[in-house]
């Protein structure tokens, strides 16, 4: 992906570069608006007509970066994406707007196939992955320290685009323990949630997960956030091997995101649901 700014990003603060790969997430993936009548789902791979993952998915990534590759595939009789680092980075984002609360969750199905060896996600020089699924919340700038906020401010600047203030990761890592939850690397923006750890007892084998997102915000933000329950804006699927010059694939079922009772409240006024999920 060619830009004007290329040559400037060599140049710019450390602060700013700290942000950029969670402000890449969000390049060409504007939040749209959405209707009450229009309940937020996340477009399915399995509906795709070819091998591009059907819209709103956009890919993103950053100057001077080899492109990781998605491609929807037929897998076991399924269609699934396939994603496949080499020496590259990018990320596949979906714009949503889905209030968060007790009942919104995130389901998937994901397997790992080759996991990129020398990453190191406590490390700047290893931050890479096969795997990432990430969750980005809108939560207010003016309550992060201003420290914080002028990191933010900066990204969005450098990069024209409403870079979210919060991001959870789901990963998938060779080496991490499960059930690991850390910062990122190279900003306190984005927290790592490791699921699974190395290979399944099965070669390929699929792992399916459900997270609570509420749940997860509140140990990796809940310090920060104190009650504020940001709304979900975005859920990106990554892969990245471009600083250790590796190699990873990946395959991931469709993402299945799902309001709790106040969003379907919000989608549907009439309606007073007696039950959450």
């Amino acid at each position: 992906m060619k830009s004007t700014t290329t040559g400037q990003f060599a140049r710019w603060p450390r602060r700013v570069a700290a942000v950029l790969p969670l402000a890449s997430m969000l390049l060409l993936a504007s939040i749209p608006d959405v209707h009450a009548d229009e309940p937020p789902t996340l477009a399915p791979f399995s509906s795709a007509q070819g091998a591009q993952a059907p819209q709103p998915w956009r890919f993103t990534t950053l100057p001077n970066k080899a492109p990781t590759r998605f491609e929807v595939v037929q897998q076991d009789g399924k269609r699934v994406l396939k994603v496949e680092a080499d020496q590259s980075y990018g990320n596949l984002v979906h714009p949503t707007q889905v209030p968060l609360n007790s009942g919104t969750t995130l389901a998937w199905r994901w397997r790992v196939d080759e996991f990129v060896q020398d990453a190191d996600l406590r490390t700047r020089a290893g931050d890479d992955g096969a795997a990432k699924v990430c969750v980005f919340f809108d939560f207010p700038v003016d309550k992060l320290p201003v420290g914080e906020r002028t990191k933010l401010a900066l990204a969005r600047r450098a990069t024209g685009e409403d870079v979210p203030s919060e991001a959870l990761c789901y990963v998938w890592d060779n080496k991490e323990a499960k059930g690991s939850e850390f910062m990122n690397a190279f900003t306190r923006r984005v927290r790592m949630v490791v699921l699974e750890s190395g290979a399944t007892a099965k070669p390929g084998g699929w792992m399916a997960e459900r997270r609570n997102l509420l749940a997860d915000y509140r140990r990796a933000f809940g310090e920060e956030a104190g009650t504020t329950m940001p709304d979900v804006v975005a859920v990106a699927i990554s892969a990245d091997a471009d600083n250790t010059r590796g190699h990873g694939i990946a395959y991931f079922s469709d993402l299945d995101l799902r309001g709790g009772p106040a969003a379907q409240a919000a989608a549907n006024p009439a309606e007073r649901p007696t039950q959450g999920e």
